[in-house]
């Protein structure tokens, strides 16, 4: 009974060590509707990172495998480009909420004649106007990733997209892309540390709301 209690002391003793140790570490982005995804706290501590033996390109490529998109994601610092431009354009088909707009009625009642190229030309500023495009930028993840490159995607807020003002571009949906982290269970020399895969969210579509 004895060595059943001391044996249990032991167990809880580890795991409370292999965890106090790790209380800067969120293991992965947690799944949140408030995208894109804030900094995970590391712990400072240089032990916690990957050695230079765990960092051979060959075997984390064989380890993510297919998953490795480098639409997304790089190993090599990537030029930055600021793609905040307010003049982004929409693509694709204009939305049908806006084709369908009836120009010709008056809030009294009363209707008025809108020829076709000024129609035309009102609906095509009007998306462009309320157009929630995503920006994309390069994320650095920290060594405890890899790769440790993203390109994270971010709507564009730089004013309101909506006429009268009062509404912004919010996140509507989201693609994850899996990369590698870098965790460690245990404590000082009698830690274990592998690089396991995770599912890291990011913005693919804006639009215009509340």
């Amino acid at each position: 009974m004895a060595l059943s209690q001391t044996l249990l002391v032991y167990v809880l003793l580890c795991v409370h060590l292999g965890v106090s140790s790790q209380h800067y570490l969120r293991l992965r982005p947690v799944p949140s509707e408030h995208l894109p995804v804030p900094d995970l706290k590391e712990d400072p501590d240089p032990e916690y990172d990957p050695r230079e033996q765990d960092l051979v390109e060959r075997t984390l490529r064989k380890k993510l495998g297919s998953s490795f998109d480098p639409n997304f994601m790089s190993i090599n610092s990537p030029m930055l480009v600021n793609l905040s431009d307010t003049r982004i354009k929409p693509h694709g088909p204009m939305p049908n909420e806006i084709k369908k707009l009836d120009l010709t009625e008056t809030p009294y009642g009363k209707r008025v004649k809108v020829g076709k190229k000024a129609r035309r030309k009102f609906l095509q500023w009007l998306w462009t106007y309320t157009h929630c495009p995503v920006v994309y930028t390069w994320k650095d993840l920290g060594v405890r990733f890899w790769p440790r490159y993203i390109k994270e995607g971010n709507c564009f807020s730089e004013r309101s997209c909506s006429f009268p003002e009062g509404m912004s571009c919010k996140p509507a949906k989201s693609i994850n892309k899996m990369f590698l982290r870098w965790y460690c269970q245990g404590f000082l020399k009698q830690k274990y540390c592998t690089w396991i895969q995770v599912q890291y969210p990011i913005i693919s579509e804006c639009k215009c709301s509340c």
